[in-house]
C-alpha cells in the first residue's frame, strides 16, 4: 500500500466521527504560502492562519504546546488566563476554550487510560503540574518537590512538559528550575530524580525542557529528554539510565514528538555558531534570535527534513550545524502530528500568533 492509499483509507475510517462544538467564533481561511518547505519525503505548505480567531474574543500571548485527542480535536495550552487552553477540530474551527488561572501554562500532554482522554498541564509560574479532564476538571496537582523530600523549599521548580509512562508513571521535567525530571506513580508518589541537575555531563541538561515515552524498536521502552541549549536529545531508560545522547548541532530543540517511526520537534531558535564544551569563547545559549523551524528525524536517529530551516547534511556521519532557512517560523515551540500526518506548528514570543498548520505534500 503506497502514501496516498493508506491515507485514504485514514481519511475514510475517521469519517463516521463527529465532533459536537461547544460552539463556534470563527471559520478560519487560512491563506497558503507559495513556497513548498521541508526535504525529501517530508515537504509542507503553509496554511499560516489556520488557527487565527477573533482576538476580543479568545486572545493568547504564547500558544505553547498542542496534542490531538482520541475524538482528532487539537487542543492547545497557552499562557493567556482569559483561556489558558483552546480546542479546534481540524478545518481550524475553535470548539471549545476554558483555562482561567494558568499564568504559566506551557506544558501539554495526553494520557488515555483505555476509555478516557486526560492532559496533564504544566503551569512553569504556578510551580505545578495539573491533570485534568479534557473539559477543564482538576483531578491532581503535583506541586514543589519540597512537598515530597525531592527538593529544598529554596530550589526552584518551574516545570515544562511532562510525559505518561506505560504503567502511568508521570515524568515531569523542570525546564526552567532545577533541570531535573521527576518520576511521580499515576497516584502522585514521588520516585526519583532523574538526572543530575544543570551541566554538561552525560546525565545533566542545560535545559531540560521536553521529555516523551518513546516504544520504537523492540526493546524496552526509553525517555527521550530535550537538553535545548546543548542542541541535542539523551535518551534514557524509564528508571533513569542514560544511554545515548543525539546531536543536533545549531536547533535549540524543545520537546520531542513521536508519529509512527519519526520524531519531530520545534527549534525555537537555531545558533550561528557551535557550541564547544569547555571553551571559553561560546557558549551554549548563543543564539540567532527571531528565528526557529521544523525539524523531523528518521527511528535512527537521523535528521532528514528541516521544515523552515536549511537542508540537514551529513559529512562523516556527522551532522552539520543547522540553522532558519525562510522567516516563516519565529520560536518554533511545539509540533503535534494529525493521523494525514500534517502539522500544527505552536510559536513562543511571535506576536501572539496563533497555531500554524503545515499540509503535507
Amino acid at each position: 500500500m503506497n502514501r496516498k492509499e493508506f491515507l485514504g483509507n485514514t481519511v475514510k475510517a475517521a469519517a463516521g466521527i463527529l465532533v459536537a462544538p461547544h460552539f463556534n467564533i470563527i471559520k478560519s481561511k487560512p491563506k497558503m504560502y507559495d513556497t513548498v518547505i521541508g526535504h525529501g519525503d517530508f515537504k509542507y505548505k503553509v496554511h499560516k492562519s489556520w488557527g487565527d480567531l477573533d482576538r476580543a474574543k479568545t486572545p493568547v500571548k504564547n500558544c505553547h504546546e498542542m496534542v490531538m485527542d482520541s475524538k482528532g480535536r487539537l487542543i492547545v495550552v497557552g499562557d493567556n488566563t482569559k483561556n489558558n487552553i483552546l480546542i479546534y477540530d481540524k478545518s481550524g474551527k475553535l470548539l471549545d476554550s476554558w483555562g482561567v488561572r494558568y499564568k504559566g501554562g506551557h506544558g501539554l500532554s495526553l494520557w488515555n487510560d483505555g476509555s478516557e482522554d486526560f492532559l496533564f498541564i504544566c503551569d512553569a509560574k504556578g510551580e505545578s503540574m495539573i491533570k485534568t479532564t479534557t473539559d477543564g476538571r482538576e483531578l491532581m496537582i503535583i506541586g514543589h518537590p519540597s512537598k515530597y523530600g525531592a527538593y529544598e523549599k529554596k530550589d526552584k521548580f518551574k516545570p515544562t512538559e511532562s510525559a505518561i509512562g506505560p504503567n502511568g508513571d508521570i515524568y515531569i521535567a523542570d525546564g526552567y528550575g532545577a533541570n531535573y525530571v521527576l518520576q511521580f506513580t499515576k497516584d502522585g508518589e514521588f520516585i526519583r530524580k532523574i538526572g543530575s541537575g544543570r551541566g554538561t555531563g552525560q546525565d545533566q541538561f542545560q535545559t531540560v525542557h521536553g521529555v516523551c515515552i518513546d516504544y520504537r524498536g523492540k526493546g524496552e521502552p526509553t525517555l527521550l529528554i530535550t537538553s535545548r541549549a546543548a542542541n541535542c536529545f539523551k535518551r534514557f531508560t524509564l528508571d533513569g539510565k542514560y544511554i545515548e545522547q543525539i546531536d543536533l548541532p545549531g536547533a535549540f530543540v524543545c520537546r520531542p514528538v513521536i508519529h509512527n517511526q519519526n520524531l519531530y520537534s520545534g527549534v525555537c531558535w537555531s545558533s550561528d555558531i557551535d557550541y564547544i564544551e569547555g571553551d571559553k569563547n561560546t557558549h551554549p545559549y548563543h543564539i540567532n534570535p527571531k528565528s526557529g523551524f521544523v525539524t523531523i528525524l528518521d527511528d535512527k536517529g537521523k535528521v532528514v527534513s528541516n521544515p523552515g530551516g536549511t537542508k540537514p547534511t551529513y559529512k562523516k556521519g556527522k551532522l552539520q550545524r543547522m540553522v532558519q532557512e525562510k522567516p516563516i517560523f519565529r520560536h518554533c515551540h511545539d509540533v503535534c502530528v494529525d493521523n494525514d500526518e500534517n502539522l500544527y506548528v505552536c510559536q513562543w514570543n511571535a506576536n501572539k500568533a496563533y497555531p500554524i498548520k503545515l499540509e503535507r505534500v
